[in-house]
């Protein structure tokens, strides 16, 4: 059977990492900011706050 386990990466190196998606949220009297990106693109909603 072979052997399908993983290979170690080589030492002192780090594997490159990607930002797969930010985001920002942002609450301010009365609203609700928020914002996403993501490699597709960028969206935003603006809603009205609830009471917590």
């Amino acid at each position: 059977m072979p052997d399908l386990s993983m290979p170690a990466p080589p030492r002192g190196t780090t594997p490159p990492r990607r930002i797969i998606a930010a985001g920002l949220i942002r609450r301010s009297p009365g609203r609700t900011l928020t914002v996403r990106v993501t490699a597709a693109g960028v969206t935003g909603t603006i809603a009205k706050a609830v009471t917590r």
